[in-house]
């Protein structure tokens, strides 16, 4: 399951992403992205390609209201630890399909 300090972690983690989402914020969010998924991409740092996609989804409608719920919901929403890799249960995934984060970097960060 994790210890509490652990799980506290993992919401803190979740909560800054979805934080850095609402706030137009593509920088943000990377920095609490896994390193893989941080790398350049098609000569796009992350924050270029973050930004971009926030750009997007923020102009769809509800999309604000349904992050401002999401972040409302990782305060409360099960987390469950197993060695490195921890997961916790909100209704949108974090990132794809996921709600996944892996302690690297002596932080939790989100993953794939």
């Amino acid at each position: 399951m994790g210890t509490p300090e652990q799980i506290a972690w993992v919401r803190r983690a979740a909560g800054n992403f979805v934080s850095a989402e609402l706030a137009d914020n593509g920088a943000g969010a990377c920095g609490i992205l896994a390193a893989p998924l941080r790398a350049d991409s098609k000569g796009r740092s992350c924050a270029e390609r973050w930004d971009a996609k926030l750009t997007r989804m923020l102009r769809r409608p509800g999309e604000r209201r349904a992050l401002r719920r999401l972040l409302h919901d990782v305060g409360s929403a099960r987390v469950v630890v197993h060695g490195d890799w921890a997961t916790i249960d909100l209704p949108e995934p974090l990132l794809d399909s996921a709600n996944r984060l892996r302690w690297t970097e002596n932080c939790w960060m989100v993953s794939r």
